[in-house]
């Protein structure tokens, strides 16, 4: 059995006690350790679906517009190689039964050529951006970025040089842990720089957006939703108001593609 097919066994064992597993890193000296062993160098960033972004920036031509999922497409591009996953580990260890299990991780840069076969399958620039398109459709949010946990459990080392592209779920990301995490370790993952999410006068205080919110961060206070500084922007909440009255508008995209370039080398 090679070393990344016993750690994918032992991480989906795992899975079940992720969210007790981050409450430990809240105890005094556990989180430095783990920070520095786990998450060292990170930066990673949730990346709204599309179809919930109001642009707010139009360049020449005109008409043409900036959308979130054209960050990931920018490093798709600059990439040497690419490795798609064949299934969702998250939702696989979790039976999940509303979204797609073969729908997995897009992995670019040079550190892919490490990647056990068994895992999945090297890619085309067009392949890659096809699987994020078929995401999309899902209904899943891109989260993007360095992320030093993925360089170890696939076994590929060079952290600076693997770009992540998760495709995720509302009910079986690892990520949902992010509000159990020590907040040094939490503060690694953040929201599309520029990106802001308002809500209107439409909202009535159902609640809906309050129980999809995986950070907590929505609270309803005098009959109406207030989204606070915990936020990651998957925007969600946009995707389950029933009364269209949370409205996502675009961040800035060249912000969001110089911190990831600053963070990895996906050439």
């Amino acid at each position: 059995m090679s070393r990344s097919s016993w750690l994918v066994g032992f991480l989906m064992r795992g899975f079940p006690r992720r969210f007790a597993l981050a409450r430990a890193t809240r105890l005094p000296v556990i989180d430095r350790v783990v920070d520095r062993a786990l998450f060292g160098g990170d930066d990673i960033m949730y990346l709204p679906q599309d179809r919930v972004v109001e642009v707010g920036r139009v360049i020449e031509p005109a008409g043409q517009t900036f959308l979130p999922s054209q960050a990931a497409e920018h490093f798709i591009e600059r990439s040497g190689h690419r490795f798609i996953m064949d299934w969702c580990i998250c939702r696989k260890a979790s039976g999940c039964k509303d979204y797609p299990l073969e729908l997995g991780c897009l992995f670019l840069g040079e550190a892919t050529l490490k990647i056990d076969p068994s895992l999945g399958h090297m890619a085309t620039k067009e392949e890659a951006k096809e699987h994020l398109r078929k995401c999309r459709e899902a209904g899943l949010a891109h989260l993007v970025g360095r992320n030093k946990l993925d360089s170890l459990w696939l076994g590929t080392g060079q952290e600076d040089r693997l770009l992540t592209i998760c495709n995720c779920c509302p009910c079986c990301c690892l990520w949902k842990i992010l509000p159990s995490l020590a907040p040094a370790i939490g503060s690694k993952v953040t929201k599309m720089p520029g990106l802001s999410i308002e809500v209107t006068d439409r909202c009535t205080g159902c609640g809906a957006c309050a129980k999809t919110c995986f950070m907590n961060a929505i609270t309803i206070e005098d009959g109406r939703a207030v989204i606070g500084d915990q936020c990651r922007g998957c925007g969600r909440c946009a995707v389950k108001c029933p009364r269209g009255a949370i409205e996502v508008r675009m961040g800035d995209l060249d912000e969001a593609v110089r911190r990831i370039t600053a963070a990895v080398d996906v050439t």
